[in-house]
């Protein structure tokens, strides 16, 4: 897909962010929209769904985060990728902004080239890396094409993050992966955040899958790092 054809949606209540935002990116090729609220957002992505969403945390009325999840909740707009732009650059934003399910945190400011390399490496993930499968393991079932999760018929409910956590997991069994590769192949190498975000992941999920006794399946391999085995 061509850039020309790529179209991103800017939300941000400043109209000068707005204007910059859209003049950077129409200079490299892309064609954008705009809108300052959350509403306005889903206004636009009814009459036009963009290929990507640069987002801002704090808009007026509905929040940044309250929009990423709602949209990643939703059918016809789940798989659209989202890349939050914030000044709140605290790990701990950073892990609520990532689990809301955006694909990408950047924090103001940055750099224009920073932001179009940022834009290309999260389309080419999204492309490549949407999951196409539905995998059962001992009851423990992942349909990737409702974002849905059972266990023993039992639904369960996880963050965007938690399921693309356990989507990588289940459908790559018995192999050891460092905190470092987690974060290269679930949040993608171009998300600048601490590798102890993994683990605080690794543990919200098991207390979900804990409920219907499926925990153990995500072992810790001390000194290396995790894996996803049926074999205790």
């Amino acid at each position: 897909m061509g850039k020309k054809n790529v179209s991103v949606l800017i939300v941000d209540d400043e109209p000068a962010i707005r204007q910059m935002l859209a003049f950077a990116l129409n200079g490299a090729g892309y064609r954008c929209q705009e809108a300052a609220t959350a509403d306005e957002a889903r206004q636009v992505m009814q009459e036009h769904l963009p290929e990507l969403v640069l987002l801002d945390w704090m808009l007026p009325g509905v929040s940044g985060i309250d929009l990423a999840r709602g949209l990643k909740r939703e059918f016809k707009t789940r798989d659209v990728p989202i890349i939050m732009l914030t000044a709140r650059g605290e790990e701990g934003d950073k892990v609520t902004g990532l689990d809301s399910g955006v694909d990408d945190y950047i924090t103001k400011p940055f750099s224009t080239r920073e932001l179009l390399a940022r834009i290309k490496a999260v389309l080419r993930r999204s492309h490549a890396h949407r999951p196409a499968e539905s995998v059962e393991v001992e009851g423990l079932r992942l349909d990737a094409e409702t974002h849905r999760v059972t266990a023993r018929g039992a639904g369960l409910t996880l963050s965007p993050t938690e399921f693309r956590l356990l989507h990588f997991f289940i459908t790559h069994p018995e192999r050891v992966y460092s905190r470092g590769q987690l974060l290269d192949q679930v949040w993608g190498n171009q998300v600048y955040i601490d590798e102890r975000t993994v683990d605080v992941h690794i543990r919200r999920l098991r207390k979900v899958l804990s409920s219907q006794g499926y925990d153990h399946f995500i072992q810790t391999v001390r000194g290396v790092g995790y894996r996803f085995s049926t074999r205790e």
